[in-house]
């Protein structure tokens, strides 16, 4: 079985940026990576330097009422129906995914709650998606989530190896890190790392391992130029990176290995 990562963090922390590095990484290691953009902000595509013509042809699973209706047998936006609570999905990243080298794409987009929540159609059959990628596929699996565990249950997650929760040297942003850390934990992932992103400099960095468990957090993103270039103009994270700031991503990958093999 691949490496199964599940990346949250704050929004706007850069989850995406940390997602798309290390799926590109293992790609480039000839690894074949499904990433997963289960953040309703969906920035994956762009980080992962997927041109905008083919990203504006990306429809989420959750959008796609005809697929939705299909697996689950009942009507999208319409309420009290009875649908199946177990839908078929072992297909759907193999058809639906879009491909760039070794890495495969697929979006889930955001499902549409009524009242306190969503026990909805497109809500069952995203959850039967997440399962069957993290228990049931062997490649390696980067899910770029929201704030949270939402497409996560108990048993999903002793499929998952890791969570890495990304952190800004900030109060609110540590905050949210922590609660995150609680729901993961919850529901049973065994393993919690943390990432600090656009450090300043030494301070920064020593602010966010004081701040969390020392041996849980796994490096630092410094602040650079290059990644906020290569947001703007729609490049993958990776492109206009020097060496050295690669490097960052790539001891970041290592400890995580190495923390797994613990």
């Amino acid at each position: 079985m691949g490496m199964k990562l599940a990346i949250s963090g704050k929004g706007g922390v850069g989850k995406s940026t940390l997602a798309a590095a290390l799926a590109l990484i293992l790609s480039e290691r000839g690894r074949r990576v499904l990433a997963v953009d289960a953040d309703p902000d969906a920035n994956l595509a762009a980080a992962l330097g997927i041109p905008r013509a083919d990203r504006d042809r990306i429809v989420p699973i959750a959008e796609q009422a005809a697929l939705v209706e299909e697996r689950t047998g009942a009507k999208v936006k319409q309420y009290g129906q009875l649908f199946k609570l177990n839908p078929d999905v072992a297909d759907i990243a193999s058809t639906y995914a879009l491909r760039l080298d070794n890495v495969a794409l697929l979006v889930l987009g955001a499902v549409s709650k009524a009242g306190g929540g969503c026990a909805c159609p497109e809500s069952v059959l995203l959850r039967a998606l997440v399962t069957d990628l993290v228990l049931y596929k062997d490649d390696a699996l980067i899910l770029d989530m929201e704030a949270g565990v939402e497409h996560l249950g108990r048993a999903t997650a002793r499929g998952v190896d890791a969570m890495l929760v990304v952190v800004e040297p900030g109060q609110r942003a540590l905050d949210c890190a922590r609660r995150i850390a609680e729901m993961a934990a919850g529901i049973g992932i065994r393993r919690i790392c943390f990432v600090a992103n656009r450090t300043t400099g030494p301070e920064d960095e020593a602010f966010v391992r004081d701040a969390l468990p020392r041996d849980d957090v796994l490096g630092a993103i410094p602040y650079c130029e290059e990644l906020r270039r290569a947001d703007r103009d729609g490049e993958s994270v990776l492109s206009a990176l020097r060496p050295e700031q690669r490097a960052w991503f790539e001891a970041i990958l290592a400890r995580l290995e190495e923390n797994l093999r613990r």
